[in-house]
């Protein structure tokens, strides 16, 4: 009876242990598109409860031909002194049991037979919904007709289609159309729950000054020459980046601060956009590109937010969430990140796999941006219109979103890097150690000498000359004899190179590269070329394409003076020498009067660790490009009545320019903050970066909204037969000869760039602090 009561036992549990099996094998999912799968794999249960109800009636028949077997032996008789026959049911009751199990597995197996009927019949009602769905006709959703149509056509066009469900009927095209993007309706028949309001978010953690950089090398990762750089170049300055987090935090004096989420993706560095900078990183480079994302890297980390670091599409796109397939279709989830900071080519990547989150999500982005883009090329339709589209920009972005190696332009976010700081007694030592007779030149390509013979011939007379430049053993680069090639350098290297130097001359080519600041900063005098004419688009192929036109003209036209021009305005002479080198003469002046000239090292504090902390800082506490103050509304007829509110500006002490009115009675949340703001009218001929400079203050693009009225040409005395809204990158400005005047119609295209012999422009200017122009005194 033991034996018989395990066996049955044992039956049973594996009997439904396999029907369950088969019931949770099949779970009816929330999408239609399943339906038909789960009522066909019904039947399989049907099947499993049919076999069991076999299983039992072979059971019980067993079961009978045991107890027969029981009344004619004795089997049994040696055992029942030690186990009572009490202690177990008769067989008889144990085939009752499974009698009454048999009868009740059959009744479930009618039940489930009725309830698989049902599902069929509801399947085959749904299947007909699937087949069956009209387009709706919502006026709130004037595009959805032209979106299933485009579906119908191309929806296998992109896999990421199929992902969501779409299938190829007019019902997938709409639950995708309505569920995953927005361009249709809800359908009624589907099944959603009503939303339930969402509990707060909870408390954000507080960035936290960071007190070691090892985390920051391990993030960055390896397999790459460019990342093997910029992971020694954090090692080298880490004490200094150390000693700028503790100062500025005493500064901060405890200010709360958010912890981001942000994601740096350097797109130049992936294998999808050729990655030409790693392998030419033990050639010479260009390496400024990758020493200013190392110092991005390394503030960002230093100031206590989360940090993502990609160097490839893979990687990209699964940070994102990006479905699988071509890119066409949205994020699978909401974007994980409060910031990302990527390049050009980074943003095309983006732009290709997030499909319609990209539009979402771009005020999140910051594009690191060497040259700048000026708003009149970031404004795709302005310009494609007026003739301003490039190989890059027209990304519809707030120009403040791209942020440069150099204060180009106030329209863009000037970023920055850092060049190693001295202190007094390093300064003292590199005084004592200075070579007057010794030049190092700028450049470390044999092509950059190409041409230089004459002056070179000079500079020999008076100095012995060092070069950098790259070479293999079997090629000796192509350099004069006289020359005292040391091939490429480590950086440390080339640090003491230039602090023996007196000179450090540039042939005008590469534009703009961090290398003069770290010369100034090791007491070298930087001599470098005039540009008569300037250098740009038009007579020099390096800057065709580039998306500005750095303050020369209204047209497009990219104009640059000087082989560095952040070093001719912003520290001039004793330490930036800028001369004709067509002019023997001068330029031989130039020499004889640097070799007497004593300096000392100099480094501006922007481009100091904690300038760079300082003002990263204030951009991610400040910057919010996701919620924009919005432009009053164009009036209705073109005459001076247009009504709006009254202006909170006033006119100066001096009556000469216009300041924000302590009587205003209102502030708004603007940063830089409204106190700091002067209006001032431009010369004709005049960009607003020219006309706020020679005040001694900076343009600043975000005032433009506040002196976009009529009411300003008013207070400033200017008399308008006419006022028109328009889009021009010049405006608002005003045609004194017809005295005409005009304001902006696009908030993307207020610029500080760019000027017209017809206009005087209206330009908002403010302070800055002292050695950190990208922040005005009350900033931060």
């Amino acid at each position: 009876r033991i034996f018989v009561l395990g066996i049955g036992f044992f039956t049973l549990c594996f009997l439904m242990t396999s029907l369950g099996g088969q019931f949770s094998a099949k779970r009816l999912g929330d999408s239609p598109f399943t339906i038909r799968t789960e009522v066909m794999g019904a039947l399989e249960s049907r099947g499993v409860l049919r076999r069991m109800s076999d299983m039992l009636e072979m059971l019980m028949k067993r079961m009978d031909i045991l107890a027969r077997l029981e009344n004619s032996t004795d089997f049994h008789k040696g055992d029942e002194a030690r186990f009572p026959l009490d202690r177990f049911q008769p067989a008889a009751g144990l085939m009752e049991r499974i009698q009454a199990i048999a009868q009740n597995v059959s009744d479930i197996a009618i039940k489930v037979d009725q309830i698989l009927r049902n599902s069929l019949l509801n399947g085959k009602v749904m299947e007909g919904r699937r087949d069956q769905c009209e387009v709706p006709r919502d006026p709130k959703y004037p595009d959805c007709a032209g979106k299933v149509e485009w579906m119908r056509a191309r929806w296998t066009s992109d896999p990421c289609y199929a992902f969501f469900g779409v299938d190829g009927t007019e019902c997938s095209f709409l639950i995708y159309l309505s569920e995953v993007e927005w361009f249709c309706p809800p359908l009624p028949w589907r099944n959603r729950t009503v939303a339930v309001p969402s509990p707060p978010p909870p408390p954000r953690a507080q960035a936290a000054f960071r007190r070691d950089l090892a985390r920051l090398l391990e993030l960055i990762g390896t397999g790459k020459e460019s990342l093997s750089f910029m992971k020694k170049r954090i090692r080298h300055l880490a004490q200094q980046w150390l000693r700028a987090a503790r100062r500025l935090e005493q500064r901060l004096a405890g200010r709360q601060r958010d912890q981001k989420h942000i994601l740096v993706h350097i797109g130049f560095l992936t294998e999808e956009s050729g990655d030409v900078f790693s392998p030419r990183v033990l050639k010479g480079g260009p390496l400024g590109e990758m020493v200013q994302w190392a110092d991005i890297l390394a503030a960002l980390f230093m100031l206590g937010h989360s940090l993502r670091v990609t160097v490839s599409l893979k990687e990209l796109q699964s940070h994102l969430g990006v479905p699988p397939g071509r890119g066409n279709c949205p994020l699978t989830s909401p974007l994980p990140f409060d910031l990302i900071y990527t390049d050009y080519h980074g943003l095309q990547q983006m732009k290709q796999h997030m499909g319609l989150s990209f539009k979402k999500y771009r005020c999140r982005v910051r594009v690191i941006d060497t040259f700048g883009t000026e708003p009149a090329y970031n404004h795709e339709e302005y310009a494609t219109l007026r003739g301003y589209r490039t190989n890059w920009g027209y990304w519809n972005l707030q120009p403040a979103q791209f942020m440069t190696m150099f204060p180009h332009t106030p329209d863009n976010s000037f970023m920055g890097f850092v060049s190693e700081e001295l202190n007094q007694t390093e300064k003292q030592l590199i005084k004592a150690n200075k070579v007057s007779s010794m030049a190092v030149v700028y450049g470390k390509e044999a092509s950059i000498w190409k041409g230089k013979e004459k002056f070179l011939a000079i500079l020999n007379k008076y100095m012995e000359i060092h070069g950098t430049v790259y070479y293999e053993t079997q090629r000796p680069p192509e350099v004069p004899a006289f020359v005292k090639n040391h091939g490429l350098l480590p950086q440390h290297e080339f640090q003491q190179l230039l602090r023996k130097a007196k000179l450090f001359i540039g042939f005008g080519f590469p534009y703009e590269g961090p290398a003069p600041l770290e010369a100034i900063a090791n007491g070298c005098v930087f001599l470098q070329a005039r540009f008569n004419p300037p250098h740009s688009s038009l007579n020099h192929e390096f800057f065709r394409g580039k998306p500005t036109s750095r303050e020369a003209t209204s047209t497009a036209v990219f104009q640059v003076s000087s082989q560095h021009p952040y070093a001719e305005d912003f520290i001039g002479k004793p330490h930036v020498w800028t001369v004709d080198y067509n002019n023997s003469e001068e330029f031989e002046a130039a020499i004889k009067t640097i070799m007497r000239t004593q300096v000392d090292p100099y480094l501006p504090y922007e481009y100091t660790c904690e300038g760079m902390l300082e003002r990263i800082h204030a951009y991610i506490q400040h910057q919010d490009f996701c919620t924009t103050s919005s432009l009053p509304p164009s009036p209705k007829t073109k005459t001076p009545a247009m009504q709006s509110p009254p202006s909170p500006l006033a006119l100066s002490p001096n009556s000469t320019h216009l300041v924000w009115s302590p009587s205003a009675g209102w502030a708004p949340q603007a940063w830089p903050p409204v106190a700091s703001l002067q209006v001032w009218v431009s010369e004709p001929q005049h960009t607003c970066t020219e006309t706020c400079r020679r005040r001694g203050l900076v343009c600043e693009p975000t005032f433009f909204r506040f002196l976009n009225k009529e009411e300003v040409f008013l207070q400033l005395s200017i008399a308008c037969d006419s006022t028109e809204y328009e889009m021009n990158h010049l405006y608002p400005a005003v045609a004194e000869n017809v005295r005409e005047c005009y304001l902006q119609k696009e908030p993307l295209l207020f610029s500080c760039a760019g000027h017209h012999a017809k206009y005087r422009r209206l330009c908002p200017c403010r302070d800055f602090r002292q050695g950190q122009v990208a922040l005005c005194r009350d900033c931060l």
